[in-house]
């Protein structure tokens, strides 16, 4: 039975996070075709609000049509990956100024350090495990806890547009991700010191030092994923199959 039968503008909104989800839980990588009719049929609802949905991430970016292939989720290069984290830094920079001309009170800034805790906790656990990299679910414990940190001071500056252009530009910046191991115990001390600064900041009422902090804590991350990137695209580009390749090279010196 479908779902759908009452309220399209709804079934359009779950099938747009239900694709949000798979780019994010990276189930859905850039240039993978994206189905209106197989996102319909996951769901049980029909293609009219799939179709609507997907219509939307075009129009945001985050899919775009390829010809002869139907939509796709969209590939990015280097210049894309520096202009999302321009329009990132500027949207986060904007929104901790703002916070810390404020005096805020007791509950915010205890959650911003529990979110926080939760970067040093793994941090602290890795290094009691004596593993050199976190795991695949603690890779996601930590995902949830960065990305919480940084969606949360958005939410305290109580603007809706910067948070929802924020959540399609972590979505976009995930794509380019290559991970084939996890963060060690230095990375994760270095994130939680920068996240704890920046609530340092805020509590002082000091503006020009929380957003100091926050920029270099963008541009870091930035320069990991354009690394990150640059790594995936040459491995692309060299031969996979080696005894394929030896062939090859036999048969160019006659």
């Amino acid at each position: 039975m479908k779902r759908d039968s009452g309220d399209e503008h709804s079934m359009r909104e779950v099938a747009y996070l239900h694709i949000h989800k798979k780019i994010a839980s990276r189930s859905l990588r850039a240039g993978d075709p994206v189905s209106e009719v197989a996102i319909a049929k996951e769901l049980g609802i029909s293609r009219t609000p799939t179709r609507e949905a997907i219509r939307q991430l075009v129009a945001e970016g985050i899919l775009e049509e390829s010809p002869g292939r139907g939509v796709i989720v969209v590939n990015l290069d280097v210049r894309d990956i520096c202009e999302l984290y321009e329009v990132r830094e500027a949207l986060e920079v904007y929104a901790v100024d703002k916070i810390a001309r404020q005096l805020l009170g007791p509950v915010e800034l205890n959650n911003l350090r529990q979110v926080a805790g939760e970067i040093r906790e793994l941090a602290e656990g890795l290094q009691r495990s004596g593993a050199e990299f976190l795991d695949a679910d603690e890779m996601m414990h930590f995902e949830a806890a960065d990305i919480g940190f940084h969606t949360y001071l958005i939410q305290i500056a109580g603007n809706r547009r910067s948070l929802k252009m924020v959540k399609g530009l972590r979505a976009l910046i995930r794509m380019v991700a290559m991970r084939r191991v996890g963060h060690r115990a230095d990375d994760l001390l270095r994130i939680y010191q920068d996240h704890s600064d920046i609530v340092d900041a805020i509590e002082a009422r000091d503006p020009a030092r929380a957003t100091a902090v926050l920029s270099a804590h963008i541009r870091t991350s930035q320069q990991l994923r354009l690394e990150q990137f640059v790594q995936r695209e040459r491995e692309a580009a060299l031969p996979h199959d080696m005894r394929a390749f030896l062939h090859q090279i036999q048969a160019e010196l006659g």
